[in-house]
């Protein structure tokens, strides 16, 4: 990190290699999980594809009308997602 200049008020900015770093060193344990544990993906994409379609679902009807509803469409759509899986 760069000294900070004087009479320059903030925090410097730190560079994208510094970030990564302290992720990294912050979140040593789960950092490389997917490489010991072969169930553990390396990103989250997956998860966050599946929620943002009842997310979509939820924006396009404006609401679900009865929590026993959701519930329903999410049972339906974890149906569908996992038989997609199963045949890839």
């Amino acid at each position: 990190m760069p000294p900070k200049p004087r009479g320059k008020r903030g925090r410097i900015a730190k560079s994208e290699a510094h970030n990564l770093w302290e992720r990294m060193s912050e979140n040593e344990q789960s950092v490389l999980l997917f490489a010991k544990n072969s169930h553990v993906s390396f990103t989250n994409n997956r998860a966050e594809r599946d929620l943002r379609m009842a997310k979509v679902k939820q924006k396009v009807s404006g609401c679900f009308r009865t929590v026993r509803y959701a519930r329903a469409y999410c049972r339906i759509s974890s149906y569908l997602a996992d038989y997609g899986k199963q045949r890839i």
